[in-house]
């Protein structure tokens, strides 16, 4: 813990009645008993990362990644069941997430929220899992996070009323406009109450009051993908090896903070769904792209500051107990502070000549005076030279002499002694080493204090050994390490001037942040915009890399050789791109062709283009225009599921339950195969009837199929429209051999191919008695299907007509055509329809 010994909270242990489990599998294990704290806690929270940590430098990005998010969940009982309460706090980041929302049965919101979250440990109400009466909800949480702490706490902890009072007592003025949001949300309340009386408990400190920023967060604001579908398509874990930067994170990922990198990694998981809020991040994206000095300006400023979140976290929290720990904590991260706030004036300078409307809004974010008033306080207690530095010994320095002479006369004392000791400690190695007549010199860690080192050939030692007089002997290459008795006693004397010297520095220290805390808020907003322009900065960091081109939102979706962004990364050439279009009217895809033709490569590059486009970021094609889409719903893959006794068929099948219960008009859907785990009739049935459903709403859905016998649909309904991908077949010069070359091209119409699994096993190593055995039951099996459904000149007709009358209507909607070529385009238009509409002229000539 930040603060001091964690023993220390037991005396606590009768105030919260708590019981926790390292992870509640089934009730066996769970949380019936009620464990004392000292007992039961200590086994299952050993996994618990250290909380004792400083701010991480801005290089080391992958330090977010460990798992700080403790959640607290509740859900109504009786009628209000299905209305869920949840809080949630970043250990990390002094930041209070409130949500509540309705939800169906099958919990999708919750479980996806949570997974957006990765919470280190969940906590819950006691009655939630009481035996033989556990709740669904309790079950279906339990069941997807396997690997997270459960902890449950007694239900009268969740008590709306304390929860208001904790939130007015300990909100920042400037986010009070939050009351107004959740005065009546009684769950999120019962949860934020809970929530903050277990992390005073866990962290054994309390918040500093009207020092954490509150805010309500519905789920209308972004649009919902659910877990399922970020796995599919890669965001932001790589399924193959999770240490892999083959995602849609690593495509995109040059932010240069942790509070960069995780708004980028929130913003992927959860899009934005309001135009105006992506085009204010657009414009952002195109100034930096075109002003070089402003892009690496800021990129220079930015990169230098460190985790502000982190920092702020560890400010805003007043330990119970003061240890030795705590004291070098808080003089290490004021000193971070002065670090950080000596930044605004060059963030600012790096702003001046911006145009973009939020580049201004930020830089007049940064005009706030209360920046240059906390900065002025620190200045006239600690040194204008106490920097942030690299490296323990120089970092110990900074904290020694962090703060101004003749404050406190004591103080100046011990710091003399420990100068003195120092320079004793380098005179008594000098000494050593002119008397042994060896190149010692001194050296430091955090670990040993002080020690000696040297540099030497073994055989330069007498009798190959050093002196009898040092110890702790350690020899890597030609490096010893040691020490000695007396080294050991000085370093004791040193370390106790040291804690003289932090004690008095940190009761100095203290007085200081309490007159910064009433002005603490702007470093909330200051932290808001480095990590939001890093991920600006990072988006235009990734278009310089490739040619991304700005999107465009309107009703339609249309990418001009649009390209897979994530394959780029991996492939040696650019890959092959292909148009996409659909419309209200021509809403439905169905995509054939054989396998390894490219169609799941496809159907992700879709999905991944539209949440780039959604997150305020250019999009991998030449010209692209989208609707936004609330949800983005995939199915993808041919895996059984062991964990979940879940049989290939069984896991389509839910999938795709799932879509159907939670998709609507403005939905986006990918489905990549689907009824591949049953027999042919019924697989066809199955998809014939889900198309049919999906064909009823107005989302925009993509379906990849090798069941050719579903092209056929689009004699049924205009709105479908049928692409395959092309491929050629090659005759190889050594014999009569065929293979079949893959252009990855989309084109109109159905596969013309054949028996394309036929010509993919040909190429395996099956024999060929087995081939030609397949062959010939195949041609069988061919001849007795019946044959394909011929379209009607009158559903020809029909559907000529149809798709005139939505292109008409698109037209009157986003047309921007002059008067004379609106005329010329829609004499093509008549043109087409002509074409593609049966005369009885022709149709006598059919018969």
């Amino acid at each position: 813990s930040y603060f001091g010994d964690k023993s220390s909270c037991v005396e606590n242990a009768n105030t919260l009645n708590l019981t926790s489990s390292s992870s509640v599998r089934g009730l066996n294990s769970s949380c019936i008993g009620k464990a004392p704290l000292s007992s039961g806690r200590s086994g299952c929270r050993n996994h618990t990362p250290l909380m004792g940590y400083s701010v991480a430098s801005s290089s080391s990005v992958s330090a977010h990644t460990v798992a700080s998010v403790i959640v607290a969940v509740v859900e109504g009982r009786g009628l209000a069941r299905g209305e869920v309460g949840m809080a949630s706090i970043d250990l990390k980041n002094p930041e209070i997430i409130l949500s509540q929302f309705a939800d169906n049965t099958t919990y999708a919101k919750v479980i996806t929220k949570l997974k957006i979250l990765t919470p280190l440990e969940i906590i819950m109400s006691n009655t939630a899992c009481d035996a033989g009466n556990t709740t669904k909800l309790f079950s279906l949480i339990t069941e997807h996070f396997k690997n997270v702490t459960f902890t449950t706490v007694q239900r009268k902890y969740f008590n709306e009323t304390k929860g208001l009072e904790y939130i007015e007592q300990l909100c920042a003025s400037e986010f009070s406009t939050i009351f107004m949001e959740v005065q009546s949300k009684y769950y999120c309340l019962a949860a934020a109450a809970a929530l903050l009386k277990y992390v005073e408990f866990i962290q054994n400190a309390v918040y500093a009051p009207k020092s954490l920023k509150v805010r309500f967060q519905g789920s209308e604001k972004t649009a919902m993908i659910d877990s399922s579908s970020a796995q599919n398509l890669e965001l932001v874990i790589n399924n193959r090896d999770s240490r892999n930067g083959h995602t849609l994170l690593g495509v995109l990922n040059y932010t240069k903070t942790p509070g960069g990198s995780r708004r980028l990694r929130s913003n992927i998981l959860e899009p934005l769904v309001d135009a105006e809020t992506i085009n204010t991040r657009l414009d952002c994206v195109q100034e930096l792209l075109q002003d070089e000095e402003l892009f690496f300006g800021l990129q220079a400023v930015i990169s230098k500051f460190l985790d502000t979140e982190q920092l702020l976290s560890v400010l805003v929290q007043i330990p119970k107990q003061d240890t030795v720990k705590t004291a070098e904590s808080k003089i290490t991260n004021l000193i971070y502070l002065k670090h950080t706030l000596e930044l605004v004036e060059p963030l600012k300078a790096a702003l001046r000549s911006c145009n973009a409307q939020l580049l201004k809004a930020y830089y007049n974010s940064l005009e706030d005076t209360r920046f240059g008033i906390i900065l002025e306080k620190i200045t006239t207690v600690i040194n204008d030279d106490t920097r942030y530095t690299k490296g323990c010994l120089s970092m110990r320095t900074q904290k020694c002499y962090a703060v101004k002479p003749n404050i406190n006369e004591f103080l100046d004392i011990a710091r003399r002694t420990y100068t003195e000791i120092v320079d004793d400690i380098a005179g008594m190695i000098t000494q050593l080493a002119e008397k042994y007549s060896l190149p010692m010199k001194t050296s430091f860690s955090s670990a040993r204090g002080f020690f000696i080192q040297m540099n030497a050939d073994c055989s330069t030692l007498p009798n190959g050994q050093l002196p009898p007089e040092f110890t702790k002997i350690t020899k890597i290459k030609n490096t010893y390490s040691f020490t000695s008795a007396d080294l050991i006693k000085m370093n004791e004397r040193c370390q106790e001037s040291l804690r003289e010297i932090y004690h008095m520095t940190y009761l100095i220290v203290c007085k200081l942040l309490n007159e910064i805390y009433e002005h603490i808020h702007c470093l909330y907003k200051l932290s808001d915009i480095v990590s939001m322009l890093d991920m600006l900065l990072s988006f235009a960091h990734a278009c310089t890399l490739s040619d991304y081109v700005r999107p465009e939102f309107t009703d339609t979706l249309a990418i001009k050789e649009g390209w897979h962004p994530i394959l780029e990364k991996i492939a040696i050439e650019k890959p092959v791109s292909n148009n996409t279009y659909l419309t209200e009217g021509n809403n439905f895809v169905i995509i054939t062709g054989p396998n390894m033709s490219g169609k799941s490569t496809y159907l992700k590059q879709i999905a991944l283009c539209q949440i780039m486009a959604q997150i305020g970021s250019y999009v991998p094609a030449e010209y692209c225009s989208f609707r936004i889409a609330e949800q983005i719903f995939t199915r993808i893959g041919m895996d059984d599921d062991i964990e979940t006794n879940a049989s290939t068929f069984m896991k389509e099948m839910k999938e795709v339950t799932y879509i159907i219960q939670n998709a609507n008009d403005k939905s986006l859907i990918i489905i990549d195969e689907l009824g591949r785990g049953t027999s042919a009739e019924e697989g066809i049935g199955i998809c014939y009837a889900a198309c049919e459903y999906l064909l009823n709403l107005k989302a925009f859905t993509l379906f990849a199929t090798h069941f050719l016998e579903l092209c056929h649909i689009d004699a049924l309904y205009p709105n479908v429209e049928n692409y395959h991908f092309e491929v050629q077949h090659v005759r190889s010069s050594a014999g009569n051999k065929e293979r079949i070359a893959y252009t990855y091209t989309l084109s109109k119409g159905y596969t013309e191919e054949k028996n394309y699994g036929l010509k993919a096993a040909e190429v395996s190593s099956l024999p060929s008695s087995i081939i030609l055995d397949a062959k010939e039951i195949t041609n069988h099996i061919a001849k007795q299907i019946l044959h394909r459904q011929k379209s009607t000149p009158e559903m020809m007709k029909q559907r000529a007509a149809y798709q005139l009358a939505m292109r008409l209507v698109q037209t009157a909607r986003n047309s921007q055509l002059d008067p004379d070529s609106l005329r010329v385009y829609l004499k093509a238009l008549k043109k087409k329809y002509e074409v593609s509409c049966p005369t009885p002229e022709k149709n006598d000539e059919q018969e």
